[in-house]
């Protein structure tokens, strides 16, 4: 599989990775679990100021992914608009569980308001924003951390893991040879990790589990189909209340990873209970909005800035 298939299926924006070497970044270890540290990047940081900050989630299905893959326009746009950008790692399924994931989210979003004036950061002005997983994870953000945040951007993110294109066989992923149960649980380990090692086939485990359709089984460690109730706290959609941020999200209506009426349905649920939203429909484009115009791209980035903007005054 090449990089930029991979980057396709794992979540990355296809609009450009955001070179960490020269973004001017800052590395703190905000936390540390199961003998594994966890660390977020800190750009833009500029002390003595009062920056609004964007947290960044990346993508990978929880699987893969780490806090060095900067999603493109939309980041260089933010940075430019003159915002902080801090992009934390978290703990990696199947190794840790959701629940662990979950947690780690909470964490770093409480070590960022309370570490936020050392970065010259003003903690009441902080939004999050994520692609794919880190798009799923941002929308958790919208009910489960606090102080909420200010607004929420998910590009092509989801707001139910219960459904069946995460639960049964994926038509989709199917037609690649299937994956061999044993190949894919030898391409992941047993020990927490938060960044995975190079040379890595984690891409291979993923691959199973959309074949296979166990993919909440094997992140959350519980069967939807068994225990519907215990994912109440884990599907965004389900938690929206009136108080739920204003959110922007991004969706290709030709995703073959994540299905589009994920942000269909969450733009929906957010419409019935009044909370400030836009949906951005990219007519054509697949996951990382793939086949999208490089000129649409930016003009939904500049979009997406500008709703955050709104909402951090």
């Amino acid at each position: 599989m090449n990089r930029r298939r991979f980057l396709s299926l794992m979540g990355a924006p296809l609009s450009g990775i955001l070179d960490a070497q020269t973004a001017g970044l800052q590395s703190f270890v905000y936390k540390t679990a199961s003998a594994c540290e966890i660390r977020a990047d800190v750009h833009g940081a500029a002390a003595g100021v009062q920056k609004p900050a964007v947290m960044w989630i990346h993508g990978g299905a929880l699987i893969v992914g780490s806090r060095k893959s900067l999603g493109g326009k939309f980041h260089q746009a933010i940075l430019d608009a003159g915002y902080a950008v801090v992009s934390i790692d978290y703990r990696l399924a199947p190794e840790t569980k959701l629940p662990g994931i979950m947690e780690d989210v909470g964490d770093a979003w409480r070590w960022l308001q309370r570490e936020a004036p050392r970065f010259g950061i003003d903690p009441k002005r902080i939004a999050v924003a994520g692609g794919s997983a880190g798009g799923y994870l941002t929308l958790m953000c919208g009910f489960a951390v606090y102080p909420r945040p200010r607004a929420l951007v998910s590009y092509y993110g989801y707001g139910d893991i219960t459904t069946p294109w995460y639960g049964e066989p994926d038509e989709f992923y199917r037609k690649s040879p299937l994956v061999p149960k044993d190949e894919a649980y030898q391409s992941v380990g047993r020990a927490a990790l938060s960044e995975p090692p190079g040379q890595n086939q984690r891409g291979r485990f993923y691959l199973y589990c959309r074949q296979q359709g166990v993919w909440p089984k094997e992140v959350a460690g519980h069967d939807p189909r068994l225990e519907p109730a215990w994912f109440d706290r884990y599907c965004p959609i389900r938690n929206v209340t009136g108080q739920y941020p204003p959110a922007f999200l991004i969706h290709g209506t030709e995703d073959t990873d994540v299905p589009y009426s994920e942000s269909k349905n969450m733009a929906e649920k957010l419409a019935r209970a009044g909370v400030k939203h836009e949906f951005v429909t990219v007519t054509g484009a697949g996951h990382g909005l793939s086949g999208a115009k490089p000129e649409e791209t930016s003009g939904i980035a500049a979009r997406a800035v500008e709703f955050v903007k709104a909402n951090t005054a």
